[in-house]
């Protein structure tokens, strides 16, 4: 009888306890369910690793205000927004930087992509300063009303915020776009069953 009061107490216990201690993990690497953005709370809208032919290159973790089940959600969404990034395999910075930026140039308009140019490569050139990220290393993409977009590789925020909302959005497009980094990837941020 001890026992079983003992496990009915650690059970309430257990359900009692903060939601941000929960996590899931993707391909050994941790995702809370709760991010905290500046003081604003925001809940995992899913996770998946991103593929390059049959490597697993790295994990990525969509964290919104909100559910969001479509591109069209997730981008009209108000409120902060985060994009957690952890490399699995080791990769050359600079051209990490220059994927991103085709990604970009893939997913939009030809007229909306060069309006965005000085951005990119600012983006490009903070990623090149860091030569090599290494596998568990993480960066993160925050989207921070009247700030702009924060880009923090290994816990350093980098440079000046990007100001305009647009930019934020067509870094979301790499993951969520038309054409997509990975489809299986997509699928799992917008939180689909595999």
């Amino acid at each position: 009888m001890k026992f079983l009061k003992q496990w009915l107490l650690a059970a309430a216990a257990l359900a009692l306890a903060p939601a941000a201690l929960a996590q899931i993990t993707v391909s050994g690497v941790k995702y809370d369910e709760a991010a905290d953005v500046r003081g604003t709370k925001l809940q995992l809208n899913g996770a998946g690793v991103r593929y390059k032919a049959v490597f697993k290159v790295y994990t990525a973790g969509l964290y919104l205000p909100k559910k969001g089940g479509t591109t069209e959600e997730v981008l009209a969404a108000p409120g902060a927004k985060r994009m957690s990034i952890t490399m699995l395999r080791e990769i050359d910075s600079s051209e990490l930087g220059k994927l991103f930026s085709r990604g970009m140039e893939d997913n939009m308009e030809k007229a909306a992509f060069s309006k965005l140019i000085p951005g990119v490569l600012r983006m490009s050139q903070l990623f090149s300063d860091h030569k090599r990220l290494m596998p568990g290393e993480n960066f993160l993409i925050d989207w921070i009303p009247g700030t702009g977009t924060v880009i923090t590789v290994k816990g350093v925020p980098q440079g000046e915020p990007f100001k305009e909302p647009e930019f934020y959005n067509a870094l979301l497009r790499i993951w969520l776009g038309p054409n997509p980094a990975d489809w299986k990837l997509k699928d799992a941020l917008l939180g689909k069953p595999a």
